[in-house]
Parts: structure tokens; sequence; C-alpha cells
């Protein structure tokens, strides 16, 4: 029986009715499934909404970091681009496809509509559905000279300066040449998928997923010679924490923040894992661009 992850944003209003219907429709197609706790709530306190006569498929509950070690055959992501990031890094050592219904506002990444998500699973089942595989950022942090945390990113890394409204200093290099040293907010280091986020905010360039590179982009720098830069995707990026009003923090996928002090620095590479994209059929970014920011509109 294939198994089928399911993981959604909290609180969303939609879900009392989608999550028992998605089981129902998983279950007649002889599908089980796996849960994170807070999707499991809305099955209990809507187990009615979905008919008595639906054919149900077993479902089980799970931590969301635990759902990987349920090695399911698919997962399908409820949100935004926020939880597809969450569910990313949870299942970044793995070669689970992810199914990302956009139940947010924007959605980059989360680009199959709500409408589209039966069409987009039984095109998988079929064998027709198409899939995209995007890179992720592997970062390390060191502090004292020594690796103490690193992470899977899929869209960036962020080293950027507390609440005081002063700038910190910041030295940069790449493949170990030092490229700066300059005073900013901070430094976002980039995928081509996290273009289009943080990265495209502070006037970095737009890249296509499919490039192998990584971006490196200043926020606010203090001379305005130092500008956003393209790496080949097999560098090494590093940045160091030379000097801070108050506090700086390293940031992965805007969700997991940890103080960084003076000396301190993270070492950024390609990862090797990466992330798979259910799609319906390929989509492509400009029409996602043409769709969220209404590129060629008057």
């Amino acid at each position: 029986m294939p198994l089928a992850g399911i993981i959604s944003k909290p609180q969303k209003h939609e879900l009392e009715t989608v999550l028992p219907e998605l089981r129902a429709w998983l279950g007649e197609r002889g599908w089980s499934c796996v849960l994170d706790r807070e999707s499991a709530t809305y099955l209990r306190d809507g187990a009615q909404t979905a008919g008595a006569s639906a054919q149900q498929s077993a479902c089980d509950s799970v931590e969301r970091e635990q759902m990987a070690s349920r090695k399911p055959d698919l997962v399908v992501v409820l949100g935004g681009d926020g939880t597809l990031l969450a569910t990313a890094r949870a299942f970044a050592h793995t070669n689970t496809p992810l199914l990302s219904v956009n139940l947010g506002a924007l959605g980059f990444l989360t680009e199959v509509p709500l409408s589209d998500l039966y069409a987009t699973l039984q095109a998988w089942c079929d064998g027709t559905a198409a899939i995209e595989t995007r890179s992720m950022m592997h970062a390390e942090l060191f502090c004292g000279g020594k690796p103490t945390r690193q992470w899977d990113a899929l869209n960036d890394v962020v080293v950027a300066k507390g609440t005081i409204a002063r700038m910190a200093d910041f030295a940069v290099e790449i493949d170990r040449q030092p490229i700066a040293t300059f005073r900013a907010d901070g430094v976002i280091l980039s995928t081509p998928t996290g273009s289009t986020a943080y990265n495209l905010s502070a006037h970095g360039p737009i890249v296509m997923p499919t490039v192998n590179a990584m971006l490196v982009t200043p926020i606010c720098p203090h001379l305005l010679t130092i500008r956003p830069i393209v790496v080949p995707g097999e560098s090494a990026i590093s940045v160091r924490v030379v000097g801070v009003p108050n506090q700086t923090y390293l940031t992965v996928d805007g969700q997991e923040a940890v103080p960084m002090q003076v000396g301190d620095q993270v070492h950024c590479r390609r990862s090797e894992s990466s992330v798979r994209l259910l799609r319906l059929q390929p989509n492509g970014l400009f029409n996602v661009l043409r769709s969220k920011l209404k590129w060629g509109e008057r």
C-alpha cells in the first residue's frame, strides 16, 4: 500500500474540508497516509465532513520532524511557501517528491492551486506528472573556529544585524579568495530558487532554477559599489562577522535563527541534497513571474 505524507499550515480554515476530502480520495485509491500532528486534528474534528460512505485511508500522525523516517512515497504540502520550505528541510536527505498546494497569498514555490490538487495527484498515479528538481544550499556555522551547527536551505542563508539601527561589518570570501570587507545591514547567500525571495527585495538578480549557481547579495551596503554577485554552483562562500553594533543573526530560509558574534563565520556550498517538486505540467519561471508579479501588465 503506497504511503502519502500530509503536512499543512496550521489555522487555515480550508483544511476543515480539504483534509477529510483528501483522506477519502487517497483511501478510494488504496493509499494510506501519515500526517503531522496539527493536520491530524482537522481529521478528528471534521471526520463527518467527508461522508460516512466514503472509504477512508489508514492514517497515522507523527511530529513533522519525524515524518521523513516513515519514508512516504509522496508528500502533499498544504500551505504557503513557508510551509514548503520547512518541509523541504525536513526531507532534504530523501528523494521524496513534494506536491505543494498553495493556500497562502503569493506562492512562488507552491505553484499548484487547490483546484488542481486531485488532477495533479491523479497525474502522479498515472505517471504523467512533471518533476522539477531544485538545488539546495548547505550551510555550516563556525564559532571560535569550530563547527557548531549545519543546515540545508532551499531558499537562502542570511547573516544580518539585529534590532539596533546601525550597520555591521562583514567579510566575504569565495573559494578562499577575499572578495570584500564592507559595512551593510547584512548579506544574503541564495540558491537560484531563493533568487525571487529576500534576494529580490534586496535588488539581487532573478536566476532561473535550472542554473548551477549561487548568489551573494549585500543588504543595504554603505558603499554603492558593492553589488550582488552570481558565482558558480561549485563555489565555496564564507561570510565572517567583523564588527557588530549589538548582535548578528544567521537565519536559514527565514525560519531558523541563531545569534552570531564577532569572528563567527558561516561557510556555504551547494548541498548534495535536492528537492523534487511535483507539478501537473511544467510551468516555467517566467509564467510564475507573470502570474505572481504581474509582469507585462500596465
